[in-house]
């Protein structure tokens, strides 16, 4: 099996492992889970997301790959949503089916792989690869929530376009994209955030990955991955298989080659990334389906990664 590949997701497979062995033991309850799940979505997520965004700067990035991966995610985006309806379960499946771990997996991986070239590529698109993705849920989501309120007569008198705006202030006001505009935002402005707050930053945001997958085995260990199993196994598919498919299909379309669609198509091909489970947690929907799929993804990628990897060398 390639090196690269089991370097990178062996430490995702035992962060999990652990925290289903936690929960067996009962070290955290099911009740603690959320809990925990708030912590890192209100105070880890907004850490990392505007410490990475602080430091990036539009005018030097290349988006064409960027545009390239996010019109494979675009596609399977709409079609899941077309599938499985506009609602909050439709828009966490289809963040599933889109959102990379590109971090904790994508960083170590592409550069054991490519090397720093191939890091440049991969940093582009980890700069707007939450930001698009993320915040595109998240107005989804909160139209999904404000239409359910709506059918329960929660707002009787609300008019829909107040209802759209309430949900888009609602998508924006967040703790993901809020952190990801204002560090845009300050990027632009060329200050470089002083030590003091940086380092807190810093160490908040490292705790994020392995918190956020600690909790996807502790809720593993409450939620039997086999009652799951063929609903995951369809996420872990469509994730693994089929964008990175799309990717590639679309900038070979394009006319795009080398090492830039080797990056963008492996990308596409890294396991679900946790961040959709704490989205499952928060709007409590699909909680148990999305968090055995990001199981079953993270497991599948030891055999699909290499193969995508060789597919693209």
């Amino acid at each position: 099996m390639n090196q690269p590949v089991v370097t990178a997701l062996l430490p995702v497979l035992i962060f999990i492992a652990v925290g289903y062995f936690s929960g067996k033991r009962g070290w955290i309850s099911a009740a603690g889970v959320k809990d925990l799940s708030s912590l890192v979505f209100m105070v880890l997520t907004p850490a990392l997301l505007f410490r990475t965004m602080g430091t990036v700067h539009v005018e030097q990035l290349d988006f064409q790959p960027v545009l390239v991966y996010l019109g494979g995610a675009a596609v399977i985006f709409a079609a899941t949503l077309l599938l499985r309806g506009f609602n909050r379960r439709g828009a966490v499946l289809a963040l599933a089916g889109t959102f990379s771990n590109t971090v904790m997996i994508g960083i170590p991986l592409v550069g054991l792989a490519f090397g720093e070239a191939g890091l440049v590529t991969l940093f582009t698109l980890v700069s707007v690869h939450a930001l698009v993705l993320l915040t595109l849920a998240t107005i989804v989501l909160e139209l999904a929530v404000a239409r359910e309120d709506a059918a329960r007569g929660t707002h009787p008198d609300r008019h829909m376009a107040a209802t759209v705006m309430l949900a888009v202030r609602n998508g924006i006001i967040h703790p993901v994209p809020l952190p990801i505009i204002a560090g845009l935002l300050f990027a632009q402005t060329g200050w470089v955030i002083p030590e003091v707050i940086d380092k807190p930053l810093q160490l908040l945001g490292a705790a994020l990955s392995p918190l956020a997958l600690l909790l996807v085995g502790v809720t593993l260990a409450y939620n039997a991955v086999g009652a799951h199993l063929r609903g995951a196994l369809g996420l872990a598919l469509t994730k693994n298989i089929l964008h990175p498919l799309l990717v590639a299909g679309i900038g070979w379309a394009v006319g795009m080659h080398g090492l830039p669609l080797a990056v963008i198509t492996l990308t596409a091909a890294l396991p679900i990334g946790a961040n959709v489970f704490l989205f499952s947690q928060r709007y409590q929907v699909a909680e148990e389906v999305t968090t055995a799929g990001v199981a079953v993804s993270t497991a599948l990628a030891l055999v699909t990664v290499p193969l995508v990897m060789w597919l693209v060398a």
